[in-house]
């Protein structure tokens, strides 16, 4: 009898462990930097050569930078291998998501996918690779990994070498951004016959690491602050939106508040959250599927299905350039695919699932991430009855100034509507993202979107 209960006490403290202990061992974060990127991608290329060997990725200066500090395209000279249409897509599916597949069967004429060279040109500063390897040894997830602990002390990529889907999940959440920002982008949600209203954002996002009068102890619990105002049309311009977004939101959830210039009030806007309307998007967005998708993962159980090698948008520095305008852009049923770049990329897949007592009006999402910058590239949405509704694309680029990935635009198209949204465009801004802002908590107080949005 000793003998079983010493067993059965040897296992409660194993069951106990395995629930706490969700970093890996210094042995194991070893491999970052040596067999894997500091990032945790692959390093070496795959069989055929046709995934190169990641060797560092684009630096400062890898291609001119105008005068408004707009990126030039490192890779401009780059020619498609070959493009996929409806005609040849049997061809390519085995690397192509349902959603893309999905795209060919509702655009059998328009839509298509030109391949490109495949270049690993994800790169981040040394500090950032540095605060990778901490976290793989130090932090842990909580609450059945609906927040982090111990996540303070580095920042960023909680998990780069991942062994749950939720883990990934929260790699995309915590990704590298660059330090303290403003930029103005562009949101539009084209009918089907293509016509449009450009919807402009001003939205400055703060770090707390980065904000010096936030403690470590204060800004433990926050992953960014973000405050965002409608500049035009003139009849939405002046309306503000502010978020603090929590870790651990079980523990305590997104705090958001709204001001509405019509009114001159703010109020809290609990609406600004999983499947609630995205602002100003007539219907073709929800609050989370900003940044591909963002909030607290607690609806969902999270499986993680494994690496796949996937065409998918990279590298899409032609449709990022401001010598295009987005009426280059925006067309009847899908951006223009000629301005679009695909590559060859291993990416991680990650399915959610509603759970049982939860409700959202996606019952199941996909996520197809890629592995250099944890950035979600590909995104599938179904609804209640299991069809496939949405499809998203994030036309990923490297700010390779900063370090950052970022997005050229990230379109979701609904299948079922023929109509789509696109948020992100910055060609028409008249300045680049700034970097570097001196903001402090004041900046994103209630008080700070009052004032913000007076007109």
């Amino acid at each position: 009898m000793k003998t079983t209960i010493m067993h059965v006490g040897a296992l409660a403290l194993s069951l106990l462990a395995s629930s706490v202990m969700a970093a890996v061992s210094p042995e194991e974060a070893a491999k970052l930097g040596t067999s894997l990127t500091p990032l945790g991608g692959e390093k070496a290329g795959n069989a055929d050569g046709s995934i190169p060997e990641w060797t560092g990725g684009l630096q400062p200066g890898a291609a001119p930078v105008d005068a408004n500090g707009f990126l030039g395209n490192p890779y401009e000279s780059d020619k498609p291998l070959f493009t996929i249409t409806k005609a040849n897509v049997d061809q390519y599916k085995d690397k192509l998501t349902p959603g893309q597949l999905a795209m060919f069967q509702r655009y059998p004429q328009t839509y298509k996918i030109p391949v490109y060279p495949t270049r690993r040109s994800a790169a981040a500063p040394q500090a950032i690779y540095d605060a990778a390897k901490k976290s793989a040894v130090t932090t842990e997830s909580i609450n059945d990994g609906n927040g982090l602990k111990n996540f303070e002390q580095s920042h960023y990529y909680p998990f780069p070498i991942p062994k749950n889907g939720v883990e990934v999940v929260w790699n995309h959440e915590a990704r590298y951004r660059g330090s303290n920002y403003t930029q103005v982008v562009a949101q539009a949600t084209p009918q089907a016959n293509g016509s449009y209203t450009i919807v402009e954002f001003r939205q400055d996002l703060g770090f707390p690491q980065a904000m010096p009068d936030v403690s470590l102890e204060k800004g433990a619990n926050f992953l960014m602050y973000v405050k965002q105002e409608i500049v035009a049309p003139a009849r939405l311009a002046g309306n503000v939106t502010l978020v603090h977004e929590t870790l651990d939101q079980i523990k305590e959830p997104r705090l958001a508040w709204a001001y509405n210039a019509g009114q001159r009030r703010v109020r809290r806007a609990p609406q600004v959250a999983y499947d609630g309307p995205g602002t100003a998007a007539d219907g073709m967005r929800t609050a989370d599927n900003a940044d591909m998708y963002n909030g607290a993962p607690d609806r969902y159980d999270w499986k993680l299905i494994g690496k796949q090698e996937m065409y998918v948008p990279y590298n899409s520095y032609k449709l990022w350039s401001p010598k295009v305008k987005y009426a280059d852009i925006l067309k009847p049923g899908h951006i223009d695919q000629d301005l679009a770049r695909y590559e060859l990329h291993r990416v991680w897949v990650v399915e959610g699932t509603v759970k049982p007592d939860e409700r959202h009006i996606y019952a199941k999402r996909r996520f197809f991430v890629d592995e250099d910058t944890w950035a979600i590239v590909e995104a599938d949405h179904y609804d209640g009855r299991g069809q496939l509704w949405r499809v998203g694309e994030g036309h990923q680029v490297l700010d390779y100034q900063q370090g950052a990935s970022t997005y050229a635009a990230q379109a979701l198209y609904d299948l079922i509507a023929g109509r789509y949204a696109v948020t992100g465009m910055t060609n028409e801004a008249k300045r680049s993202t700034q970097y570097g802002q001196k903001f402090s908590m004041n900046d994103f107080t209630p008080a700070a979107l009052r004032n913000a949005g007076i007109r």
